[in-house]
Formats: structure tokens, sequence, C-alpha cells
């Protein structure tokens, strides 16, 4: 090889590693891949084919010598990538078999001639190489000149072999980077979603337990006005938990995930709950524990840490009880709660708002919840869910 040519190819080589490591998607890179190839094989145009899983190769990468984009038009004004060449075509079997290919006319040459698509017969000399890494082929790397320009010198083959073999080391690099760069994006926002979960959303919990507390205790003292405002910056504060409740979830799922969630704490969470209404209550709930829950799915978790907030929130508002007993036990058939009060019952209209999305929740999520409630026994909220 030409020492020129191959410092030039070195040179390349280097530009293309560093915009790997500054953390471009992969599709730029091979755009830079491409563009870079073509020129140092004085070639009109470049392409990177990647192999499809029928075996045909597919344009992903497209550069037209004296072009500002990496992906020109072809002479007929059509995008270049996208386009998909047969598998016994010469670039498809240098993606299969990783030999390169060389044609002073790739399309007279018997080898290519069958497979030349309408894209690309205003070109005469070719030239493809594999490139991959680790002993696999992703694609082929091609090069072509216009019809009645030289052909391709063995030197300059030998370089784009070199050069694709290379491309390829960088190319995984770059996928590598920015896998890297998406787990640690979903950690954030894993971390971001749990403190607003776990901080602010009972922060809010407690604020509004408080105030219907203070309205309850103060009704006869209060206007009607005053109590229309309370109860409506109650509202407000219950809309607010299911807005960040919402933004929650967005986070934990930006994109389908096949994970069941990163496990949570379960049994921390349940003592925060439970000691937030005891300090409403006036009295500490009992609070049993039976079973590991420092594993559970967040997704799972969020289902109890619900339903219990749910329960013992219904506990405050409108049982009168001076005992509530939470008992929360993991078994092989999943997690249990039960919320159990000595108070008066749930009152005639309350099951249809937040217990009948309680039940809701359950059924959405493979769950049983169930409901027990009289004047003279109190209540019992259950809600058992699954962990398969």
């Amino acid at each position: 090889m030409d020492p020129t040519l191959a410092a030039r190819a070195l040179s390349a080589a280097t530009e293309i590693t560093s915009t790997a490591l500054s953390g471009d998607d992969p599709g730029a890179v091979l755009d830079t891949v491409v563009a870079r190839a073509a020129e140092l094989a004085d070639a009109d145009l470049g392409l990177a084919m990647v192999s499809a899983d029928d075996g045909r190769v597919v344009v992903e990468a497209a550069h037209h010598a004296g072009a500002d984009e990496p992906a020109p038009d072809d002479g007929n004004g059509e995008s270049l990538r996208g386009l998909a060449l047969p598998a016994d075509s010469a670039a498809g079997r240098v993606a299969r078999g990783g030999e390169p290919v060389a044609s002073a006319d790739f399309t007279v040459d018997p080898r290519t001639a069958p497979f030349v698509p309408a894209e690309l017969h205003g070109y005469g000399a070719f030239a493809a190489a594999p490139f991959g890494s680790g002993g696999r082929v992703l694609g082929a790397l091609t090069v072509y000149r216009k019809r009645g320009r030289e052909p391709f010198s063995a030197g300059t083959v030998e370089m784009l072999v070199a050069f694709a073999a290379q491309a390829g080391v960088v190319l995984a690099l770059a996928e590598g980077a920015n896998a890297r760069h998406r787990v640690a994006l979903y950690e954030e926002r894993e971390r971001i979603a749990r403190e607003l979960h776990d901080v602010i959303v009972q922060r809010l919990y407690g604020a509004g337990m408080q105030l219907d507390r203070v309205r309850r205790n103060m009704r006869k003292r209060f206007a009607q006005a005053d109590g229309a405002r309370l109860s409506d910056a109650i509202d407000q504060l219950d809309q607010t938990i299911e807005e960040i409740r919402g933004t929650v979830r967005a986070l934990r799922s930006p994109e389908p995930r096949h994970d069941t969630g990163t496990p949570t704490d379960l049994a921390e969470s349940a003592r925060g709950e439970v000691r937030i209404a005891g300090e409403l209550l006036g009295y500490p709930p009992t609070l049993e524990l039976s079973g590991e829950f420092a594993d559970i799915p967040a997704e799972r978790a969020d289902h109890i840490r619900a339903a219990l907030r749910e329960a013992l929130s219904n506990v405050v508002r409108h049982s009168g009880a001076s005992e509530t007993r939470v008992t929360l036990a993991r078994d092989s058939d999943g997690v249990k709660l039960r919320v159990r009060d000595n108070g008066s019952g749930v009152p005639q209209g309350v099951a249809t708002r937040g217990l009948r999305h309680l039940a809701e929740r359950a059924d959405a999520a493979g769950g049983k919840f169930f409901l027990n409630s009289s004047p003279s026994l109190g209540t019992l909220v259950a809600f058992d869910l699954p962990l398969d």
C-alpha cells in the first residue's frame, strides 16, 4: 500500500474513533466511515450496506463525492439510503463470505452485472470490502467510480479492506457507548422517578391528609365559602399527586422494556405510609410484616403502595377508628396486603371513587381486591398481587 495512502487511512480511522468516543449515534459514525472511504479511494460514490435477516444487504449510509451531506440523492433525485441488493449480489456475497471483490466495470462483469440496480448504472469501477467486529461480518463497504474512469488499484482495494476492518471495530465501539448511554439515562430517570414518588408524593399526600383533618375538625367554625376553598385545595393536591404519578410512570417507561422494573424495598415504603397515617390519626397503626420485601419489582411495589395509601386514607377520612392494623405478607403466591380498622365503615358513595380505582388496578395487574365494611365491624381492605 502506498505510504501516503496508508497515512491518510490512519488519520481517517483516528477521526472516526474520536467521533465514536464522543458519543455520537452509530448511524452518524457510519456516515463518517462512508465519506472517508470514498475520499481515500478517490471514488465518486461510497455505500455502507448492512446484512438483513434474509441475506440481502441494505444501504444504511451513502456519500457522493463533492456532496456536503453524507446521504445525498442519486442522479435521478432519489436517495440511495434504504436500497436493498439481493444476497447473490457482489455486496451480498462480501457481507456473507468476508472476501473482498473488485471489478473494472461491474455493469458488464459476469460476477456482478446481473445484480446492478438501475440507480447505479452510471458507475463502472467497483470495489467492496467486508466490515464487522469480533469475527462477525456486519455488512459491506463499497466504492464506485463513474463509467470511463480507471479501475481501483490493488493498493486501493487493500486500503479499503484494512479501513473497513478498522471501521467495523469502531462501529462496535460506538454501539457499546450508545448502549451504556441508554443504561445511564434509564438509571437517571429511575432515580428521578423514585424521588418524585417516594419523597414529593408522600409530602403532598401528608399535606392533603392534614388539610382534610383540619376541615373535619373545624367544620362548624368554617364559613361555607371557607370550607369550599379548603375542599378545592385538597382536590388540587389530589390532582397534583396523580399528575406526578403519571410523570413517574412515563419516566420509568420511556420506551418498551422487557424487565419487570428495578427492585424496591416495599417494607420501607410501607413504614413511611403508616407513619404518615399515624400522625393524622393521632395514634400509630400496627404494622406486621412477613417475608422478604427488598427485591419487589418497582411496578409491583407501586401497586401495593397505592393500595396501602388509599386504604389508610379512607381510615383517616371516614372511619373514626381507634385501632388500625396493617398486615403485609409475601409468600409463594405473591404479596398480600390487609388493612383493618374498628371504625364505622366506609360511607355510602366512597367506594365508587378511590377504592374503585384500586379494584381496577388489581384487575389490570392480575391481582385481587375486596372490601368488607359495616358500621358495627369496621372495614377490611384486601389487595393481593402475584409477582410472576
